[in-house]
Formats: structure tokens, sequence, C-alpha cells
């Protein structure tokens, strides 16, 4: 087993928000097991499935290509202590000065805050990351059954359920990634 990616840059799901995504795709899933009738043109991600069709099972594409994706900006400490070095160099000095321009008290307080406020954050966002995993591969596994018992359906039911599959399977497979599972 990873480890839990840390790097918001390295992560495939980065912000709360872009869980929502896999939400949908779980939510359609739910949707689709219930009505047996329901096929692509009746979901709301009508297009992402027919791409996620058109890339076939096992594609590498990662969900946030067959979905929306996205990336979120934060503070970072390169931003911090540049925003530092610039209000130094206001009066000549560098980083340190800096912080005396913008108040060490302020500052320091500040920047603790938000360590704090990340740190919640983050062990909020590894939370639901692990239950979106955990509901995600149930779906999943409740899709393959679908196309086993329905494999007497119709070409447009099979495409949604494999389309449905194929994103469930790129969404398992980045939140494997962020979350440090041996896929």
């Amino acid at each position: 087993m990873g480890e839990y990616v840390t790097n918001k840059k390295d992560m495939k799901f980065q912000s709360m928000d872009a869980l929502k995504t896999v939400q949908s795709v779980i939510d359609d899933a739910d949707k689709a097991l219930q009505d047996k009738s329901r096929g692509i043109e009746d979901s709301p991600l009508s297009e992402a499935l027919a791409g996620a069709v058109g890339a076939g099972i096992g594609a590498g594409a990662g969900f946030a290509a067959l979905y929306l994706g996205g990336s979120v900006a934060g503070l970072s400490a390169a931003g911090i202590t540049s925003g530092l070095a610039a209000a130094g160099s206001l009066l000549g000095g560098g980083m340190a000065l800096g912080i005396g321009v913008l108040a060490a008290p302020a500052v320091i307080l500040g920047g603790a805050g938000v360590g704090i406020a990340s740190h919640v954050k983050n062990k909020k966002l590894r939370e639901a990351k692990e239950l979106v995993y955990k509901n995600a591969v149930a779906k999943q596994n409740a899709i393959i059954k679908a196309l086993r018992e329905e494999s007497y359906a119709d070409k447009r039911r099979i495409e949604y359920l494999k389309g449905l599959n194929t994103m469930l399977e790129a969404a398992i497979r980045d939140l494997q990634i962020d979350l440090g599972i041996a896929a």
C-alpha cells in the first residue's frame, strides 16, 4: 500500500467540488440500477458517458479526462515567501524585513490559522475521498452484476451500463492514487 497523496498538485481530486463529479456518476449509476429502461440519453452525463464508451474499458484515461477535472489554486510556501520578499523589497530588504512591513504578529497568527484550517480541510477531504471510493467500488460491482444479468438488454442499455462502468473504473483508479491504495 502506498501513501496518501498530500501535495495538491499531485492529487487527482484536489477539492470537495472535484469529488462531486464522482458522486454524480455514482448517483447516475444508482438510477440506472433502479430503472432498467434507462439509457445514455436519459442521463445528465450523456456526453461524458458516450466518451467513456468510445474510450473503452481499460483505457488509460483518468477520470478527469473522462469528465470535468480541474485544479484549485491555494496558498503555498513559495507564494507566501515571495510575497514577504516583495514587501521587504519596498524598504530595500528581503523576506525578513517583509515580515516587519506586514506586521509580524498578524503574519504569524494568520499563518498558524491558515495551517490549522488547511490541516482540518485536508483531513475532511481525505475522509470524503475514502467514502466516495467505497461507494464507487460498491456501485461499480452492482453495475458489473447488472451487465451480467441484463446481457439480453438492448444495445443502448448495454452501452449505458458499460459507460458507467468505465467512468466508475477511472474514478476508482484515480481515487486509489490519491488514497495510496495499491491497484
